[in-house]
């Protein structure tokens, strides 16, 4: 998986063509009364140097929600990889093992604590640099 996603990085920003259609209602879920609050969405993402993969997904989400904001949330999917990989790689996030979840919960805090403040520090590291 790491290797995937560094290969990812070299290959530059990701760059899709989207569709999407809006699904039907469900009552039991998608409405308060007689007013619909949700609606559903069925977006799709193709490549465009591989126009024959296309990878779909399922959106529920509020009323006043656009087709580009589902884009731009379902786009944030491969930072939120890269970000939980890094996690994994640098600071042991996948390094427990399951026996109570006290244990759990005590090491994925410090993880992702570690993670985020490394990831602070070597922000300012990268703004000391610009601003010199």
């Amino acid at each position: 998986m790491g290797e995937d996603l560094l290969r990812r990085r070299r290959e530059g920003p990701r760059v899709y063509h989207w569709a999407a259609v809006r699904l039907p209602a469900v009552a039991e879920f998608d409405y308060q009364g007689e007013v619909p609050y949700r609606m559903r969405w069925a977006p799709a993402r193709r490549g465009i140097s591989k126009p024959d993969e296309i990878a779909y997904y399922l959106a529920y989400a509020p009323l006043h929600v656009t087709v580009q904001e589902l884009v731009r949330v379902a786009g944030a999917r491969w930072a939120v990889e890269e970000c939980f990989q890094a996690a994994k790689n640098e600071c042991g996030l996948d390094q427990y093992e399951v026996r109570r979840y006290t244990g759990w919960y005590r090491h994925i805090t410090l993880a992702m604590l570690a993670h985020a403040f490394l990831a602070a520090t070597a922000h300012q590291a990268r703004e000391r640099g610009r601003n010199r």
